[in-house]
């Protein structure tokens, strides 16, 4: 039986209703506390969580949740989803509990699980914590348990943090967006102490307006504020800083495909593992520098299981999700904002001139909302029209037509040598999709 709850990125649902109604929550937290006391003596689980409104009370259910079980929670309060895993890993802890949704809006919520290597739990076990889950429904009324934050555990992953990055770039100013999430307390101290001229916006949250018109998916803001304030290099992280966004002095958009291009060649690596929505060029163009590019399922979860396999130390996806794994066990959009500049500093040049011999196919990834994820060989007008686009661009472009893990969503990118073939594939598909399969 596959699982229910668990999506590529963990929990995810509107704060309040099923699956992060009270009673779940609460029971999600004692089913993983019943495992982790099936595993260790040392029993304590580390509860973090970005800026949304719902996230003090739901941490406090998982909280309750532990507490039945028998563990204690230990809270660090707002700070990222890789700060949960870097504290995990490093700290007394069996496991790690992120309360997020990423990039959605505020009125989404989720929980994210590290095991205490720093990874995210296998299936095995999310399908374990699944089952008790269920087994628990109907019973006991849940509790919740009052959670104090302990400051010094932010302290240990910004120490972790500053010392990745030995100078910045000398004389160069940034933008940095916060997306009013978790980088909001944590960006800001980070520069100041490495010495990087930063202008900070997106850090007033409000509980509701983390990812509003601001961070790694809405770039307008922070591109006219780089080019009105001749900044170098502008920077963007989303609601739990698990990604990063760049924006050029010139305002162009530097997405995780180029970092993978950067960094690649400045590490000198033989091996780079991205997924199947990274642009034909960048897999190219590493082709010609003797880098072999292996291409995974979507998810950085995905993504870092490949690496492992291969010990790989450099991968990603296009979205800004890179992992850097010498240094961290997931993706970390501050990490990857150090080494962008640790690449500048250290070539003394502009991201505008390093990625200027990256060559993009055009490319165009639709977004349309579904009423549930009908497997698309179920619908053969979809099915068909997604074959007959393959065939159409057969070794001159690519389509690829799946559902967000998080969200109801079908996501269709279609990518050709010719914009003209991609507009048009694109349209086709999506118009499709609404047809059949439309919320």
């Amino acid at each position: 039986m596959g699982k229910q709850l668990f999506g590529t990125d963990g929990i995810r649902g509107l704060a309040g209703e099923y699956p992060l109604d009270e009673a779940t929550v609460f029971s999600a937290g004692q089913a993983l506390g019943e495992l982790a006391a099936g595993q260790s003596s040392q029993l304590q689980v580390l509860i973090g969580m970005d800026t949304r409104e719902s996230g003090p009370r739901l941490a406090q259910l998982l909280a309750g949740g532990l507490d039945r079980a028998g563990v204690p929670a230990r809270f660090a309060g707002v700070i990222t989803t890789p700060g949960i895993a870097y504290l995990t890993q490093h700290g007394p802890f069996l496991a790690g509990v992120m309360i997020s949704a990423s990039h959605n809006g505020y009125r989404d919520n989720g929980i994210k699980v590290f095991a205490h290597s720093g990874f995210k739990l296998p299936d095995l076990q999310e399908e374990r914590i699944e089952q008790r889950i269920a087994e628990l429904s109907g019973g006991a009324a849940p509790y919740s348990r009052e959670l104090r934050e302990d400051p010094a555990l932010a302290d240990l992953y910004l120490d972790h943090l500053a010392a990745c990055l030995a100078a910045p770039p000398p004389g160069l100013r940034a933008v940095v967006d916060c997306a009013n999430g978790s980088a909001s307390r944590i960006a800001p101290r980070l520069f100041q102490r490495l010495g990087v001229e930063a202008e900070i916006m997106g850090d007033q949250p409000n509980g509701r307006n983390i990812n509003l018109d601001c961070g790694s998916l809405h770039l307008d803001r922070l591109r006219l504020r780089v080019l009105e304030a001749g900044a170098g290099l502008g920077i963007a992280f989303d609601g739990d800083a698990d990604r990063a966004l760049f924006v050029s002095a010139g305002g162009r958009e530097i997405n995780g495909d180029a970092v993978l291009w950067m960094a690649a060649r400045h590490l000198g690596l033989p091996v780079v593992v991205t997924t199947t929505m990274a642009n034909l060029g960048l897999e190219k163009a590493l082709a010609e520098k003797g880098v072999e590019v292996v291409r995974t399922d979507v998810g950085d979860k995905y993504v870092l299981e490949e690496m492992l396999r291969r010990d790989a130390e450099l991968g990603g996806e296009q979205s800004g999700h890179i992992i850097f794994r010498r240094q961290a066990t997931t993706g970390d959009g501050l990490l990857t904002a150090l080494k962008v500049l640790e690449i500048l500093s250290a070539t003394g040049r502009t991201v505008d001139e390093l990625t200027a011999d990256l060559p993009v196919y055009p490319q165009t990834l639709r977004n349309v909302p579904v009423r549930a994820r009908v497997p698309f060989a179920e619908v053969p007008a979809v099915e068909a029209g997604i074959e007959a686009c393959r065939q159409a661009l057969a070794g001159r472009g690519r389509v690829i037509v799946r559902y967000s893990g998080t969200e109801l969503l079908a996501r269709v990118m279609v990518e050709a040598e010719n914009p003209d073939n991609v507009q048009r594939h694109g349209d086709r598909l999506e118009g499709l999709i609404r047809e059949h399969l439309g919320a």
